[in-house]
């Protein structure tokens, strides 16, 4: 396993980090499932793990927690804030009243007294950024928190929160957390230079793209992903920007096979090359997903592998664009562009 540095924090943090979104209902993840995952993780030298309150309602917690419960200190914990937990209206976004609240909440059921990371899960177009820097700052100042970052932000709203925490004279995003791989790199032109401009940290999460990059899609396959029985319009094969993934994936595929590797391999592979990222977030539903995973930790791509994957998928160009989760509002609500 190699390790990086977050950022300008001096936190050292392994390449490859687990993202617990699979544990509990939306994988169908048991509490010993997740605690064999967590334990073969750790004895392989991931050091980081990831989740979130939205992860199966806060079931992804409360796995979490019981499962490193004796071993705090030797892991890096990072969890979120932001989405809807609940009808109630009041109990989603990234006013100080949701956060002070919502972490307190998260503690509880991970069964910790601070996090070492808490992230804002998407950015809050009604709420300030002086707001959630002041509300995250405070938090930081009472030890809840270590550090705290985003995820999934447009990257002229990393910018803006930079200037905010420097006017406020707060404490500041110190990482960022977006989505990447060989078939989504739109965030190599803007964001990617942002977090290096800012010194920022940056966890990639959806490094298989899904799972179109895992090895089980492929064409003339039944595809019978986890992910495509939940998102079956992601994969269905009548829209013309899949068809173009799966094209893109079978080219990739003969790439990864002329390298001798798996397809996990050149995901994982391509992600932590990029000189702006930290760490790729692996998402492991079970144990044979986790070796295969952990078979990337030390992959390291030559010159003329990633010179053939730019071959494939142009650096800087999302396949699928629209399913992106940045995009300013104004692309997406026909109102907030007319007069």
């Amino acid at each position: 396993m190699r390790y990086r540095t977050v950022g300008r924090t001096g936190v050292q943090v392994s390449t490859l980090v687990l993202g617990a979104m699979n544990f509990g209902s939306i994988g169908r993840t048991t509490q010993d499932e997740a605690t064999a995952i967590i334990d073969a993780a750790l004895e392989a030298g991931i050091n980081l793990i990831d989740t979130a309150d939205r992860y199966s309602d806060g079931e992804s917690e409360e796995m979490v927690g019981k499962a490193i419960a004796g071993r705090r200190d030797d892991i890096v914990l990072a969890t979120k804030a932001t989405m809807p937990m609940g009808e109630e209206r009041n109990h989603q976004g990234s006013s100080r009243r949701w956060l002070v609240t919502e972490l307190d909440n998260s503690l509880r059921r991970l069964g910790v007294d601070h996090v070492d990371l808490y992230q804002i899960h998407r950015w809050d177009p009604t709420t300030s950024d002086e707001e959630t820097l002041s509300a995250l700052t405070d938090l930081q100042r009472a030890g809840k928190i270590r550090y705290f970052g985003s995820s999934t932000f447009p990257a002229y709203r990393i910018v803006q929160a930079q200037w905010a925490a420097r006017d406020l004279h707060s404490s500041r995003y110190v990482t960022e957390q977006p989505s990447y791989s060989m078939l989504q790199r739109g965030i190599e032109t803007d964001v990617l230079p942002v977090t290096e401009e800012y010194g920022l940290g940056v966890l990639a999460w959806s490094p298989l793209a899904s799972g179109w990059l895992s090895g089980a899609v492929r064409a003339g396959r039944e595809i019978a992903t986890n992910r495509s029985a939940v998102l079956p319009q992601r994969f269905d094969l009548s829209i013309p920007s899949n068809r173009a993934r799966l094209d893109a994936v079978e080219q990739l595929a003969g790439v990864a096979d002329e390298a001798g590797l798996t397809m996990i391999q050149l995901a994982l592979g391509f992600v932590t090359a990029h000189p702006a990222v930290t760490s790729a977030i692996i998402g492991p539903r079970t144990m044979d997903h986790l070796r295969s995973h952990l078979a990337a930790a030390d992959t390291v791509l030559p010159a003329d592998v990633l010179d053939a994957i730019d071959a494939i998928v142009a650096p800087g160009v999302d396949l699928a664009a629209h399913e992106k989760f940045d995009t300013p509002p104004a692309l997406l609500d026909p109102s907030l562009r007319r007069r």
